[in-house]
């Protein structure tokens, strides 16, 4: 670790001591601790939100912060430095932002022009005050043969007053290549009076609402660290906005829900490392933001980033009087097999399966939620030709979109596909079949769908009762919070399932709960 991620991750921890939906029905290894403590740099009241990078590309990066504290004029220049050395002796580029109140003085600077494959560090400056420092890198370039290892972790759905931020910890220590979150950055609804932290407000439905709880959750010291230490790559579910929605309808079914997505989006991208050419568009209902995309990762990988949330067709069989998630069967419910509906939106799974990667050896799938098949009831029980029984907001609500994308995967041969995903607060592992009715059919995907940072599972009794139903499960655990660390190269995938030992102390250890491999070719994962 070097030495200003090692001096930040101290005083991050110091500060720190000092200071739902889900996927239910209703109803040894490496550890980390928290390092000692070093003295406080100066504090930068307007840059309390920290700073963090993301987007990046061989030759370009975002960096992002935003700025706070009273008397903001209406438009701010901010200074941006990106150095090859965190001493800032030489300077890569630099240049001026705008930081404008009509979007929360936030910055979204974008140097271009970089070298691939590379570390840099970054700051900003404005009225009279400078940040701390980042760091951050560009992705190799596929034309230098590049096949270096990429060392990524996963992370959702941490939600700030269920507990505290022991997993950002431990990931701002691995030294990664880059971070991926899953969704659910913030919680939309009120605190909870059980829960060990609180936040203010309670559901957050306009611009300046949302934009209080972003900064609730940006002032936490630990996540800074986690943001400070590497890119991210993000994707949203649904409690950024509201749980359950989908499309322009909400589980409540409110007229005015479209003005509240729209705020939404805006205060999500104001608060992210996204480039300015994924601002949302507010002249249309609801507004419009791309988070869909790709990254090429050398000649090793390619990542293709889902929305599964902006696109899809409302839930099937929703309770009545609701919109969003239920528990339904195929009997119960025929409209779930109607092949017409789709989790991405018809012109993201042509997207996706126009743009499967034939050469390089992995396809790394980052989305929102768990995508294996997994019935609560058994699934010899049933009619309508499909069995069991199922929550209809995750791809479970949709097979047949399912089928469609898993169907293209084996058709094509796709090389290395692993799913990622989050939303269940749970750690799962499962292998993704061609036909899950037939547990002999082929593997065609491997899937890790990891734990939440904070956000509570529901009890680990409910999953182990299920794993009879659910032959391709290989590893289904609720009862611990954390996120899942991977190193991928040519010939393998190496992941650590991390898991926090008190959800409720900031400087908790953190420990690797199992570790798995997949080999290049092979799909399925191997316990290891």
């Amino acid at each position: 670790m070097s030495t200003t991620r090692r001096q930040f991750l101290h005083t991050s921890t110091a500060a720190a001591l000092g200071s739902s939906s889900g996927w239910w029905p209703p109803a040894h290894g490496q550890e980390t601790t928290a390092e000692p403590a070093a003295s406080t740099p100066t504090e930068s009241p307007r840059f309390d939100l920290g700073i963090a990078s993301g987007s990046p590309t061989a030759h370009s990066i975002v960096l992002w912060t935003r700025l706070t504290g009273d008397g903001l004029p209406p438009r701010v220049e901010v200074r941006w430095e990106l150095a090859h050395d965190e001493s800032f002796k030489r300077i890569a580029a630099r240049g001026i932002e705008t930081a404008e109140a009509a979007w929360a003085h936030s910055v979204h600077a974008q140097p271009r022009g970089l070298a691939p494959g590379r570390w840099y560090w970054y700051r900003f400056q404005a009225l009279g005050e400078r940040s701390v420092t980042g760091r951050t890198r560009t992705a190799p370039l596929a034309a230098s043969g590049a096949t270096a290892p990429l060392r990524f972790a996963i992370a959702s759905c941490q939600r700030y007053d269920a507990g505290h931020y022991a997993a950002w910890r431990d990931v701002a220590a691995q030294n990664l290549d880059l971070v991926m979150f899953l969704g659910d950055y913030i919680y939309e609804g009120a605190s909870r009076s059980s829960f060990p932290r609180r936040h203010e407000g309670g559901d957050a439905r306009t611009l300046a609402t949302y934009r209080a709880r972003y900064a609730t959750y940006k002032r936490d010291p630990l996540l800074q660290a986690a943001h400070a230490s590497a890119p991210w790559l993000m994707v949203w579910d649904d409690h950024e906005v509201d749980n359950d929605y989908a499309g322009l309808q909400d589980s409540h079914l409110d007229a005015d829900f479209a003005a509240r997505r729209a705020a939404a989006y805006q205060a999500y991208w104001e608060h992210m490392p996204f480039p300015h050419s994924a601002r949302p568009r507010l002249d249309v209902p609801g507004g419009a933001m791309r988070i869909t995309g790709r990254l090429d990762w050398g000649t090793l990988a390619r990542i293709h980033l889902l929305d599964d949330r902006q696109y899809r067709d409302p839930q099937v069989c929703p309770r009545p009087g609701q919109g969003g998630s239920n528990t339904v069967t195929a009997a119960n419910c025929p409209a779930l097999l109607d092949p017409r509906r789709t989790l991405l939106g018809t012109e993201q799974e042509r997207w996706l399966a126009e743009g499967w990667d034939l050469r390089r050896p992995w396809n790394l799938v980052a989305q929102q939620t768990l995508m294996a098949r997994h019935s609560w009831t058994d699934t010899a029980d049933g009619s309508a030709g499909l069995g069991g029984t199922y929550w209809s907001d995750g791809w479970d609500g949709y097979p047949l979109s399912r089928n469609r994308l898993l169907g293209t995967v084996a058709e094509r041969r796709v090389p290395g596909v692993v799913v990622l995903g989050g939303d269940v607060h749970a750690h799962v592992v499962a292998d993704l079949k061609a036909d899950f009715d037939r547990p002999e059919s082929p593997t065609v995907a491997t899937e890790f769908c990891g734990t939440s940072i904070t956000s509570h599972g529901r009890p680990q009794e409910l999953l182990d009762m299920a794993r009879s139903f659910n032959p391709h499960v290989q590893w289904s655990r609720s009862d611990r919070r954390g996120c899942m660390l991977f190193t991928l190269d040519a010939k393998q995938l190496q992941v650590a399932l991390r898991a926090v030992d008190d959800v409720n102390d900031p400087a908790s250890a953190v420990r690797t709960s199992a570790s798995f491999v997949v080999e290049a070719g092979r799909p399925g994962a191997v316990s290891a």
